[in-house]
């Protein structure tokens, strides 16, 4: 797989303005704080994504926003995205008193939430296993409460480096079981989307550049499409 391979995404993300909030092609990106217009205010057919993640899925790494994976396939299906992603955030990692994430997913309404979560509690494995994996099962209960009719995918954590400790399997489990118990659909697969590609990764070795967010909205985008997004 390479980036090439979906000129169509990558097109259409090409055309969304660099800002955290934009309108291109009738698409809105909006940022952390942002929540999605009512259904009252909704234009017809509109579709409201909400992404739940760390910094893969806020862009870090990206050169501009509209060529981070989230906005490259928003843009590509017509999505409205909204994306309150932050850096560092994990279950338990990060999270600010009065300034929940999770709030502002359940705040936008949207159609559909996508969780990345997981990434970075593996940084406080194992001391706080129990902590993280009970904040898996809140975490994904708290939105199937809040958004009885949304469609819930939930995407196994994103992983960075050919090793792996023996956390990323266990957070990886406990994302699963959360997910498939709240009647969400689950992709597999995705800690091992980047392996074996180096040219993929900015210059920390930690994140996607711009190759590596187009790999990912491209197999993403193939993963929706097997779910019948």
């Amino acid at each position: 797989m390479t980036p090439r391979r979906h000129p169509a995404l990558w097109i259409a993300a090409a055309v969304l303005l660099a800002a955290v909030v934009a309108v291109a092609g009738g698409v809105l990106i909006r940022g952390q704080g942002e929540a999605g217009p009512g259904a009252a205010n909704r234009a017809p057919g509109e579709i409201v994504v909400a992404f739940y993640g760390d910094s893969y899925t806020r862009g870090m790494g990206a050169s501009a926003p509209e060529l981070r994976w989230s906005t490259i396939v928003s843009s590509g299906r017509g999505w409205t995205e909204v994306n309150p992603s932050r850096d560092g955030l994990g279950f338990v990692n990060n999270r600010r008193s009065g300034d929940d994430i999770v709030d502002q997913v359940i705040a936008a309404r949207p159609d559909v939430v996508i969780s990345t979560m997981g990434l970075n509690d593996n940084f406080s494995m194992p001391a706080r296993a129990d902590e993280i994996e009970a904040a898996v099962i809140r975490d994904f209960e708290r939105i199937r409460e809040a958004l009885p009719e949304a469609r819930i995918i939930a995407v196994e954590p994103f992983w960075y480096t050919d090793e792996r400790p023996e956390s990323v399997e266990q957070i990886i489990g406990w994302v699963r079981a959360a997910a498939l118990e709240v009647d969400a659909d689950y992709i597999a697969g995705a800690s091992h989307w980047l392996d074996g590609h180096p040219e993929w990764m900015a210059d920390d070795g930690l994140h996607p550049n711009d190759a590596g967010n187009a790999a990912i909205a491209e197999r993403m985008d193939a993963e929706l499409t097997a779910l019948g997004l």
